[in-house]
Formats: structure tokens, sequence, C-alpha cells
């Protein structure tokens, strides 16, 4: 699915720009996990969602003359999440810093 460069690309883009936690979208749910990364780039979303899928959305902008328009990208299938984090676990800067305090 990624090369080694891609899986790293996307490794720092969710280390500086995304989030990765469990959620509910429903109150009747288990929790999930969702990747999301926020960006004023929608053409670097729109590469990285055709490298992994997922949905782009446009975030509301209260102050248009002060802020930039913004988009989100959020993964929120099981398979497609597992599989992203599969290959990016091993560049995440967060992940090397959890295992040298092991």
């Amino acid at each position: 699915m990624l090369t080694l460069t891609e899986a790293a690309y996307l490794a720092g883009i969710v280390d500086g720009e995304g989030t990765i936690t469990l959620t509910k979208m429903h109150r009747s749910e288990n929790r999930r996990p969702i990747i999301s990364i926020a960006s004023t780039d929608r053409e670097l979303l729109v590469y990285i969602q055709q490298l992994v899928g997922g949905d782009i959305t446009s975030k509301r902008n209260y102050k248009p003359s002060l802020h930039k328009n913004s988009f989100v990208l959020t993964i929120k299938n099981k398979r497609d999440i597992f599989t992203v984090l599969n290959y990016i676990t091993p560049y995440l800067v967060i992940t090397q810093k959890k295992k040298e305090q092991l």
C-alpha cells in the first residue's frame, strides 16, 4: 500500500498536524480509532487521501480576514486505520520517545 518513503512522510504529517484518537461516533457504539489531519493546504490532504483514503471536510472559518480556510482529513474505516498505523508506527516520533522510556 505505502512505500517506506510515503509511510515516513505520512508519519511526519501525523506527528505534526494529526491526531490518533479513540472516539465514539454514536452513544451506543464502542470506541473506535480515528486518524485526523488538519491543514490549510487542501492539496496535501488530497494527496494523503489518495494514498490511504478518508474524507476531507472544511472547517468553519469565523474570521476569514484573519485566518486561512482550513480542512480536515478524517480516516474512520477500521481496516484503513490499522493498515496506516502498521505502516507509520515505526516512524512516529512519539513512538520512539515511548520506546526510550521503557
